[in-house]
């Protein structure tokens, strides 16, 4: 790697063959990149870590974990625990929760990628920004299609994430395993009930890719069965067999099922617990301009 360049501005966003944008860095840096000649840092481009715009929450890529996990839960949002859970799923240090990027995550697309798992739970769509300054849309839950492989080319740049606020509205449901106390996830399976009665189980970390299963209303137990039959890309690595992620996966499906026709629990109440935050506090959403 020869240099690393730090935009300000769109106009001086660009890349050269073997350039690679930057984001927190936690993974880039943690092997051999061959090839690789250049980064672009991301993070001078200045990005509001969080914004709701309309009907939308826009995660910047370039938000830490940090940030997410404090964004205030707002009257409404059943879903706001999910994104702890999530992030409490990647078992990373605070230095590296202060360090590492939504964005990155989703574009480094390993299975265990977490915040892959909570964004296509939430229906979320990736803004990616052209190299002919225009921009394209695209649902997370498609922009992952394999180990480390996504539909991100060269040049583009992953720009946001858009959660809809109606999505934050829903009840969502969440089970996860892995063969050691402190080990990648095995499997991580996700379920979210819309106010209209929708039901999506999702499936990560024990696929090669995002799987979502989407149903009108919570289904019974043969047809949750028959769709997660059809099934075909459980992952195999040291993390876990395909087997092993098959069945435990159907368990938790089952259970969330289970859960998800239960009456919703009453949160109950807790006392007022303060904890600082840095300095700045960029972790709280903004209303505002466009994203």
């Amino acid at each position: 790697m020869r240099e690393v360049r730090t935009p300000t501005t769109r106009a001086e966003l660009r890349f050269g063959p073997g350039e690679l944008p930057l984001g927190g860095g936690t993974w880039l840096y943690s092997e051999p990149q061959p090839g690789l000649t250049g980064l672009v840092d991301l993070t001078t481009l200045g990005w509001a870590p969080l914004e709701v715009v309309g009907d939308v929450l826009s995660i910047a890529a370039t938000c830490t974990l940090a940030e997410l996990t404090r964004l205030p839960a707002e009257p409404g949002w059943a879903a706001h625990p999910l994104v702890r859970q999530c992030a409490e799923s990647l078992l990373a240090s605070f230095k590296i929760w202060n360090t590492a990027t939504v964005g990155g995550n989703v574009a480094t697309s390993l299975p265990a990628g977490a915040m892959t798992s909570l964004l296509s739970t939430l229906d979320a769509v990736a803004v990616v920004w052209t190299p002919d300054g225009g921009e394209r849309r695209e649902p997370v839950v498609e922009l992952v299609t394999g180990v480390r492989e996504n539909t991100l080319r060269h040049g583009e740049v992953l720009r946001s994430l858009e959660v809809p606020l109606g999505s934050l509205s829903s009840r969502t449901g969440f089970r996860r395993v892995a063969l050691s106390p402190l080990g990648r996830s095995g499997t991580l399976v996700t379920s979210r009930t819309a106010p209209d009665g929708e039901w999506v189980l999702t499936v990560t970390a024990g696929t090669t890719r995002p799987e979502q299963l989407r149903f009108d209303e919570v289904p019974g137990e043969r047809a949750l069965a028959d769709s997660l039959s059809r099934v075909d890309t459980w992952y195999d690595d040291p993390h876990g067999a395909p087997d092993w992620r098959r069945h435990v996966s159907a368990l938790f499906a089952h259970e969330l099922r289970a859960e998800a026709l239960s009456p919703a629990p009453t949160p109950p109440a807790r006392p007022f617990v303060h904890r600082p935050g840095p300095a700045r506090s960029t972790g709280t959403p903004t209303r505002g301009g466009t994203a």
